[in-house]
């Protein structure tokens, strides 16, 4: 069973920093993170791409968090990562991670985090 863990989530003021990590694993099986983005979800909101990582390299972000977020993966070591700089309250929401994972001999499918509560206060 694929299992994605968030972590890193809390409550910091605005101005502050968080950095989120997400952390794949498959129940003892051979598998590899093909990638891993971002999402988030406000109260009332629909889910929302945060950072997506494209086939060229780099990284596509949301209009509303360029040049504050940076995201990271070691898809080696089944790790991502989404450093948040400069939170506004805007940015409170539960973040998410997804990551397509090819599991030997089952082919590859998408999965879903549980989400990590970010909370950002004036």
């Amino acid at each position: 069973q694929v299992q994605l863990v968030e972590s890193g989530g809390g409550l910091v003021q605005a101005g502050g920093s968080l950095r989120l990590s997400c952390l794949a694993s498959a129940s003892g099986r051979v598998f590899r993170v093909n990638t891993m983005a971002w999402y988030r979800q406000a109260p009332g909101k629909q889910r929302e791409l945060v950072a997506v990582p494209l086939t060229s390299g780099r990284t596509n972000y949301a209009d509303s968090v360029k040049g504050r977020f940076t995201a990271s993966s070691d898809n080696a070591k089944g790790t991502g990562y989404l450093q948040m700089n400069s939170l506004k309250p805007e940015d409170t929401a539960v973040y998410y991670c997804k990551a397509n994972i090819a599991i030997l001999a089952q082919g590859s499918n998408d999965y879903w985090g549980q989400g990590t509560q970010v909370t950002v206060s004036t």
